[in-house]
């Protein structure tokens, strides 16, 4: 999913702590990418272990413009981990990969600046 907003938007209504408990968002280290060719928008297909209680599950990313493949294997990735599985063409993505836009709109991954243990909780 690639959701393009302004740099200037206003922020979102507030909304209670026990909402945002409720997003799952996890570290994972990305264990196999491939290019994705059949998307309709360039995409990698994501491989990320997410440590025991989560294990490795996969994802559709549109990243393409600042990331390969081969550069992703070893990285860490922030990824909300308690959506329902989305079909993407012929591939299920069982987790959102997050990033921000930049000033063209491409999608620039959100990590940690340290590494930190996988399935390690956003909080």
């Amino acid at each position: 999913m690639h959701l393009t907003q302004p740099h200037d938007a206003p922020g979102a209504p507030p909304i209670e702590f026990n909402q945002f408990m409720a997003v799952d968002i996890r570290i994972g280290t990305v264990v196999a990418a491939e290019p994705y060719p059949e998307a309709r928008k360039p995409a990698l297909k994501l491989s990320i272990d997410f440590g025991p209680g989560i294990g490795v599950k996969r994802s559709s990313a549109q990243i393409t413009k600042h990331y390969t493949a081969e550069a992703l294997l070893g990285r860490q990735v922030a990824a909300v981990v308690n959506f329902p599985p989305r079909q993407i063409g012929k591939f299920m993505s069982e987790v959102l990969t997050l990033g921000f836009p930049d000033e063209a709109g491409e999608v620039v991954l959100f990590a940690p600046d340290r590494n930190v243990p996988n399935g390690a909780r956003l909080f």
